[in-house]
């Protein structure tokens, strides 16, 4: 599979196997090299050539603290009734974590409560309200569904999700349990 190498900026971009693309990111030829292969392969989707940036320490984050994304898969069900039985892709949301198990919308009220995942704890801090970007679908890249305004009418909010600050690094994995830690008595 393609991969990004944080520790030296270099993206690989691999098809069957096969090593199609590299670059260092934080080099004009490495970014020259992966424009090369997105002008070369993705016409005529583009409508110009294509421009690599370096976002060095940038985060690409509707909130400026540096979190973590949650969303609830059992509220990603509830958004599917809402539309009728329309399948909603969870990755319309762009999570770093799917929790699963929770019941709907149950996410929205840890807010300012501490959770254990394996090692790491996490302290979330806002609940995710939601934008235009989650009517597109994954794979299509098609605008096909309106969830913010049904979250709108629905439940008087557009939030599906939380923000989360680590506060203890740690090892996670699937299948690891989630939980709210009980608050320390000072």
């Amino acid at each position: 599979p393609s991969r990004f190498d944080d520790a030296t900026n270099v993206l690989t971009i691999r098809r069957d196997g096969q090593t199609v693309a590299s670059g260092d990111l934080e080099t004009a030829a490495g970014r020259a090299a992966i424009e090369r292969y997105f002008a070369e392969n993705f016409q005529p989707e583009l409508k110009g050539p294509p421009k690599v940036l370096s976002g060095r320490d940038h985060s690409f984050s509707d909130v400026a603290r540096k979190v973590v994304s949650i969303i609830n898969l059992g509220s990603v069900r509830a958004i599917e009734t809402m539309l009728g039985g329309a399948a909603v892709h969870p990755l319309r949301f762009r999570a770093n974590l799917y929790v699963k198990g929770w019941p709907a919308w149950s996410e929205l009220d840890l807010v300012g409560q501490t959770l254990a995942i394996g090692a790491a704890r996490l302290k979330v801090v806002k609940r995710i309200v939601r934008c235009p970007a989650t009517n597109v679908d994954p794979l299509t890249a098609k605008r096909d569904l309106e969830i913010p305004p049904t979250l709108s009418r629905n439940l008087g909010h557009m939030d599906c999700g939380i923000y989360a600050e680590v506060i203890e690094g740690g090892d996670i994995g699937v299948g690891d349990a989630v939980a709210a830690e009980e608050p320390k008595l000072v």
